[in-house]
């Protein structure tokens, strides 16, 4: 989406234990800031500071969760066919719902 991004995952364990969800967001938003900065020839804050995450516990839950945000771009107008919406990437091999 232009204005904010979805993320659905599962966090993982490093050497150290559990990696946590604002270390893995710390993660990612440094390094596309960096990407995104670099790529507009710029510099500066990308990413706002806050977050608003909402753990998923049941199958039933994480496909309908999933299913909502690959409506978005569509809903908004952006495509007519989500899948067709170019910042959309799913690993369904790695969701044990997508068959």
């Amino acid at each position: 989406m232009p204005d904010h991004v979805h993320l659905v995952l599962t966090p993982f364990t490093d050497a150290d234990g559990p990696v946590s969800l604002p270390e893995i967001l710390q993660r990612i938003k440094s390094a596309s800031a960096h990407l995104i900065n670099k790529a507009l020839d710029r510099r500066g804050k990308v990413w706002q500071d806050e977050s608003f995450d909402r753990a998923l516990r049941r199958d039933e839950e994480i496909s309908a969760y999933v299913e909502y945000l690959l409506g978005n771009p569509a809903r908004a107008g952006l495509v007519m066919n989500p899948l067709h919406y170019r910042w959309m990437w799913r690993a369904e091999q790695r969701l044990p719902w997508a068959g």
